[in-house]
């Protein structure tokens, strides 16, 4: 338990740093860790400018996925967002959702949720919120969301399980998720595992892919779909941090795979027993 705790300080330590630096700086390191590389690309995150709704002063390029485009939001829905940091995919969900639907964004950091209340004040929505909390321990009463969307978030989380216990509660029977987030085929160097830098960055906090999808289908979800994958390949410059030489070719050699994956489930609806002869007809 201390050391998840210290592993979610950490990660609060940094993000509360990420919230004030711009985008070009977060999108040209591994998730905003600020392991910067000289080779100054996107490493994880998807393109959203031409989405609607897209707010740029709420976009810090911290994503690994486009959840909002699979996540099947229609007019009305009650939208929640883990870990929804200065609140771009809030705001897109929104733009699916309109003024009868609802979006809550949830964040554990102070000053994420600063900056997205500042954002939401621009647009003067009424019906965009951001509450303060651990998404281990929602406060979001349950059965109350149709969709969960979720953005490279969840591989931050030491207790991936607890989460999603959470996303089963919150969501009404008959709602699903859809979430992005970064999963490992084979094993990461000890090194990597051990930086918390590089935890706080995306990567040793990820999982296998098959403990991730057998997680989802532990806690009860259904129709559990891989609606996007992609491999993530992050630049020699920024591993040299963490490998020596040896350490690096062996890695680049190995069967260890850093994936962006997004996917889909639904909660059931619970089927309702006969209680009589014509109520199955």
């Amino acid at each position: 338990m201390q050391k998840e705790e210290q592993l979610k300080e950490t990660v609060m330590q940094k993000y509360s740093e990420i919230a004030l630096q711009d985008k070009a700086t977060n999108e040209s390191s591994c998730c905003g860790s600020g392991c910067c590389s000289t080779e100054v690309y996107n490493i994880m995150s998807d393109d959203y400018t031409t989405m609607n709704g897209y707010s740029a002063d709420a976009d810090l390029g911290l994503g690994c996925g486009l959840p909002t485009q699979f996540a099947k939001i229609k007019k009305g829905d009650v939208v929640v967002d883990l870990g929804s940091g200065a609140g771009n995919d809030c705001f897109i969900a929104r733009s699916e959702t309109g003024e009868t639907g609802k979006v809550i964004g949830i964040d554990f950091t102070p000053a994420m949720i600063e900056k997205a209340r500042a954002n939401v004040e621009k647009t003067g929505f009424n019906n965009v919120e951001f509450r303060q909390g651990d998404i281990e321990k929602m406060p979001v009463s349950a059965n109350v969301a149709d969709v969960i969307i979720s953005n490279c978030v969840l591989n931050l989380v030491p207790d991936k399980d607890g989460v999603f216990k959470e996303i089963y509660r919150v969501l009404k029977k008959g709602g699903h998720f859809s979430i992005s987030d970064v999963v490992l085929t084979g094993n990461l160097p000890d090194a990597l595992r051990r930086e918390a830098e590089m935890y706080a960055g995306c990567i040793s906090g990820a999982i296998q892919k098959d403990a991730y999808m057998e997680l989802i289908h532990a806690n009860g979800f259904a129709n559990i779909t891989l609606q996007k994958e992609k491999q993530i390949v992050i630049p020699d410059d920024i591993l040299k941090n963490y490998l020596n030489e040896a350490e690096l070719s062996a890695f680049k050699a190995g069967n260890t795979g850093i994936f962006s994956i997004t996917v889909y489930a639904e909660k059931p609806v619970e089927k309702v027993a006969c209680c009589d002869t014509d109520c199955c007809k």
